[in-house]
């Protein structure tokens, strides 16, 4: 019976050392994972805290990243570059795999949409002051809608002065 349990605990013991070489041959260390991407590692090890990426293990001090790390990080590139949050961006990964939110998206890309017109005005406006042949900007009717709405949407100060 004991050998029996220790040609056992050898065989585990052997299958879980060639499995994690397994691993390591086909991971990406952080270093790696950092030149293809862009990403520095300070940004990687954010994301991993985060839980939106995960490592499988470590080579030394080094994190290891299964391959597929690289798809995920261009999608949350993706994602951020559109304007999403890493919480939204965080809710789209499953254990599964991707479970994209459209209607998240669709609201995402109406919001770009405003924001394109919105900057093709200014750009419009922009121009035509550039352009002016009016003495003063201050006398021209397109440069006076332009800092009238620039005034409308200027951020309010967070701060309050006095009680």
């Amino acid at each position: 019976m004991r050998g029996t349990q220790l040609a056992y605990d050898l065989k585990s013991t052997l299958g879980q050392v060639f499995m994690s070489q397994s691993i390591k041959q086909d991971a990406l260390d952080i270093g790696d994972v950092s030149k293809k991407t862009g990403l520095p590692a300070s940004t990687l090890r954010y994301y991993e805290e985060k839980g939106l990426i995960k490592s499988n293990g470590r080579n030394g001090l080094r994190r290891l990243f299964p391959p597929n790390t690289i798809q995920r990080l261009a999608l949350i590139s993706l994602g951020r570059t559109a304007g999403l949050s890493l919480e939204e961006i965080g809710t789209m990964f499953t254990p599964d795999g991707p479970e994209i939110d459209r209607e998240l998206l669709l609201h995402k890309a109406d919001e770009i949409d405003q924001k394109i017109e919105e900057l093709k005005l200014m750009s419009k406006g922009l121009r035509h002051t550039a352009a002016c042949k009016a003495p003063s900007h201050f006398e021209c009717p397109t440069f006076l809608k332009l800092l009238d709405s620039a005034g409308k949407k200027a951020p309010q100060s967070p701060h309050k002065f006095g009680k």
